[in-house]
């Protein structure tokens, strides 16, 4: 939908981010003009669901919300139609909330207390809000478990796009494994370089910059098998990917961008089993395998996977890494969310002629399949 209006609570994209939207800008909230809006907008989260609340979206037929924390809260009208595209419940207020508060430092002390009574503030407008929302979409089947648990709703999963024509399967392979994410805690970074430290005839290059990459740092130094590069250009991120012999992920994600994007270059992934990735790679027991699992997010857990990888190695080809890639492409999204997006506006035209007198119900007809979007509809809105 080129012409929709966007909305955002902030919109500091750089040009490369922004050019995905076609250089659009989206219209934003109060905390836009917040002090440290920018580097520390995590600070201003008690202030979110009011921010999003003051968006006026009265003027459409048609709101789709991108929500992974409180996009979907945004206030409709009975005559509108709100589908939201949910990325995760607010994770951090659900069942995350004590890995948050201890990983944090909030598990304890006046600060841990308010951080709580603020997280049970966010968890009770969180489930309020589900309310407001007319279809979900989830982003990975386990994000649809943590829909109907918070929210008590069904919902339909559309795996997001990953670029599959830009990761592509080329060149050789180098005789390392791949780490590549941001440096947070629930990433485990710090752990993987631990594994790798363990195993000194093992090389690790690890990419991504952030608050954990200190301790990654220690222990790399300790150690001459382990490369950490911080952050890199995608070109560099691509290169590394083409040529690892697997990409190493420890991770529990809503989906997981990454790891498709590793097989979609035909590299095998070492993930831990838990969250997206168990839709997303296929392991050992598969007749086509791209991957192996481990079952805790432990340094032992981890040693033990790439010791059965390395032993079934000859299994997994690129080929079948590549063709598991594929579930996940853009034109398969585009042609998913379009689908959804015109069935249930055709569904909601029926149940609005439904309640119209039959006199006037005659002149109405309602959207087929394909149709553009309907009279009123001048645009929509991504939250």
């Amino acid at each position: 939908w080129p012409a929709a209006d966007l909305f955002a609570v902030i919109d500091f994209l750089n040009d490369q981010d922004r050019a995905h939207l076609h250089g659009k800008v989206a219209r934003t909230t109060f905390i836009q003009k917040l002090p440290g809006a920018r580097k520390h907008y995590s600070r201003y989260l008690p202030l979110m669901p009011l921010a999003i609340e003051q968006l006026d979206l009265s003027g459409y037929d048609l709101i789709i919300s991108s929500s992974h924390a409180v996009a979907k809260g945004v206030l409709c009208g009975p005559d509108q139609l709100h589908i939201s595209y949910v990325h995760s419940p607010i994770r951090y207020a659900w069942d995350l909330q004590h890995q948050y508060l201890q990983e944090s430092g909030l598990s304890k002390g006046i600060k841990g207390g308010l951080a709580r009574l603020i997280l049970h503030y966010m968890r009770l407008w969180d489930q309020r809000t589900s309310t407001g929302v007319d279809a979900f979409i989830a982003n990975s089947g386990f994000i649809g478990a943590r829909i109907s648990k918070a929210y008590r709703r069904d919902s339909t999963v559309i795996y997001p796009p990953v670029d599959t024509l830009g990761f592509t399967a080329q060149g050789t392979r180098g005789d390392f494994y791949l780490c590549a994410s941001r440096m947070v805690p629930y990433k485990r970074m710090p752990m993987i370089v631990e594994a790798f430290a363990a195993m000194p005839d093992k090389r690790l290059i690890m990419i991504g910059d952030g608050p954990d990459l200190a301790k990654a740092q220690v222990i790399a130094s300790q150690v001459g098998n382990v490369t950490l590069l911080g952050f890199q250009p995608g070109n560099v991120l691509l290169e590394h990917m083409r040529s690892a012999k697997a990409f190493v992920f420890a991770a529990e994600e809503d989906f997981g961008i990454s790891p498709v994007e590793a097989q979609a270059c035909g590299t095998p992934v070492i993930a831990f089993a838990k969250g997206g990735v168990m839709e997303t790679v296929r392991g050992l027991d598969h007749p086509q395998p791209t991957g192996v699992f481990y079952r805790q997010q432990t340094v032992a857990s981890l040693i033990t996977a790439i010791g059965e990888f390395e032993a079934a190695q000859s299994r997994i080809s690129p080929e079948a890494c590549r063709a598991n890639a594929e579930r996940f492409s853009v034109a398969r999204f585009e042609q998913e969310i379009k689908a959804f997006v015109e069935d249930r506006l055709a569904l909601s035209s029926r149940v609005h002629l439904a309640r119209l007198p039959q006199s006037q119900c005659a002149a109405q007809t309602s959207p087929g399949p394909g149709s553009e979007l309907p009279g009123r509809v001048v645009s929509l809105k991504t939250v």
